[in-house]
C-alpha cells in the first residue's frame, strides 16, 4: 500500500516536471546546435532550476535507497557469507538476489563515494532486509561478522576445556590441548618463569568469550591469555613480588583454592591453612590434587590413590603440586594473595559447607560427624 502512494508521488512529480519544464527538454535536443552566448538570464534561471530539482530528486532518491530498509518489518534473518577476494560488485549483486537491499547499483554507488569499496570484510554475517544498505556496509565494514558466545567456568581444567569446545565443534580436544603446550612467552610476558614442561593450565582466565566466525583454535587460547594479563594488574603482580613469590606459585595456589573451596571467606582461610603447611614442611594432603591425577572427581579419594607416584600428588609429596591443577578466577587468585589468618590447621568441605578445625583430632571428628 506505502509503494503504491510512493509510486503514485513520483509519477505526479514527474508529470509536473514535464508540464513545468517541457520547453526545456525540446531545447536540449538541439543542444550542439545551440548558441550559448545568446542564452537569456530567463531561459539561463530556467535550466538552472531544473538542474537543481534534478540534483534534488536524485540526492533524494539516492538517501531513499541507502538509509531506508527494503523492509523495516521483516524478522527474517539470513546468513550471507563475503568470501576472500571478492569486490563490492559481487557483493552488491548477491545481496540484490538475496532480496537484502532495493538496488545493487546504488550499494556500489555508497561504497565507492564513502571510500569503502575496498574496505568490505570476509566472512559470515546475520543480515535481514529490515536493514538499510547504510547499515549493512557499516556491519561489513567493521567487521561484524556472526559471533560464537561460549562460557568457560572457573576451576574447570585444559582438559575440560577441550572437551566442551570440541562439544561446540569450535576445536579438538587435541588440537586443543596440544596448542596449550607451545610456548607463548614472547607474546605473553606473565608466562615467563614457569618450569619448562608447563602448559597454559592455570592460565586460561574462565570468562564469556565470543569468537567470530573462522576464527581459528589458537585465537580461542589468545583471547583467554590476554584475558588473564588483563586482570592480572600492575597492582597484583607487584603485590606477588612484594612477598616473595611468582606469578606461578600464586597461579598454582590459586588453582588448589578454585577446587577445594567455594566462597571468597572460604578460600582465604583455607589460602592462609595451605600457605601455613608450606611453611612448616606439612604435605598439604588435598583431595583435588589426587582427582586431577586420576581425571576423577572423588568426594573423598582412596588410600590406594593417594600413593600413586605423581608430582601432582599432595600426599606424597611435600611442596605445591607440580604446577596448576585448574583454571582459576579472580575471587581464588585474590585468596591465594590475601590469604586470612587462623589459629586453623584442618578444614573439610561436605554439602557445599566447609569446616574448619585447629587440631587433628578436633578434624577426625568433623570427618565422622559430616562425611557421612
Amino acid at each position: 500500500m506505502n509503494f503504491e502512494k510512493s509510486k503514485k508521488k513520483l509519477e505526479l512529480i514527474n508529470l509536473w516536471i514535464s508540464n513545468k519544464y517541457l520547453f526545456l527538454f525540446d531545447w536540449f535536443k538541439n543542444i550542439k546546435n545551440k548558441d550559448f552566448s545568446k542564452i537569456d538570464a530567463n531561459t539561463f534561471k530556467k535550466i538552472m532550476r531544473f538542474v537543481s530539482v534534478c540534483f534534488i530528486i536524485f540526492i533524494s532518491y539516492s538517501f531513499f535507497q541507502i538509509y531506508v530498509p527494503l523492509n523495516p518489518n521483516s524478522n527474517e534473518i539470513v546468513t550471507y557469507t563475503i568470501q576472500k577476494g571478492w569486490g563490492n560488485n559481487e557483493i552488491a549483486n548477491e545481496l540484490k538476489n538475496l532480496g537484502m537491499i532495493r538496488s545493487s547499483y546504488f550499494f556500489q554507488l555508497y561504497t565507492f563515494f564513502s571510500f569503502n569499496h575496498a574496505g568490505l570484510q570476509a566472512g559470515k554475517y546475520a543480515l535481514s532486509s529490515n536493514m538499510s544498505t547504510y547499515k549493512i556496509v557499516k556491519k561489513m565494514i567493521s567487521g561484524d561478522t556472526k559471533k560464537d558466545r561460549f562460557v568457560i567456568y572457573e576451576g574447570w581444567s585444559v582438559e575440560d576445556i577441550g572437551k566442551y569446545l570440541e562439544s561446540r565443534e569450535l576445536c579438538t580436544k587435541e588440537e586443543f590441548k596440544l596448542l596449550t603446550e607451545k610456548n607463548y612467552e614472547l607474546e605473553f610476558e606473565f608466562l615467563v618463569g614457569r618450569p619448562t614442561n608447563a602448559n597454559l593450565e592455570g592460565y586460561l582466565f574462565p570468562d564469556t568469550y565470543e569468537i567470530f566466525e573462522g576464527q581459528i583454535c589458537e585465537d580461542i587460547i589468545k583471547k583467554m591469555l590476554i584475558n588473564f594479563g588483563n586482570k592480572l594488574s600492575k597492582e597484583i603482580q607487584a603485590e606477588i613480588t612484594s612477598q616473595n613469590k611468582t606469578i606461578f606459585e600464586i597461579v598454582t595456589m590459586a588453582s588448589l583454592l578454585e577446587k577445594e573451596v567455594r566462597s571468597l571467606e572460604d578460600k582465604k582461610i583455607v589460602s592462609g591453612i595451605l600457605w601455613k603447611r608450606l611453611d612448616a614442611g606439612m604435605p598439604l594432603q588435598l583431595d583435588a590434587t589426587i582427582n586431577y591425577i586420576t581425571g576423577r572427581n572423588d568426594s573423598s579419594v582412596s588410600i590406594k590413590n593417594t600413593k600413586i607416584d605423581s608430582p601432582y600428588n599432595t600426599y606424597k609429596y611435600k611442596g605445591l603440586p607440580r604446577g596448576p591443577i585448574s583454571n582459576p578466577g579472580m575471587n581464588a587468585i585474590t585468596a591465594a594473595l590475601e590469604p586470612t589468618k587462623t589459629d586453623y590447621w584442618f578444614y573439610l568441605s561436605s554439602a557445599g559447607k566447609t569446616y574448619f578445625s585447629k587440631t587433628f583430632q578436633e578434624h577426625s571428628a568433623n570427618k565422622t560427624m559430616y562425611l557421612k
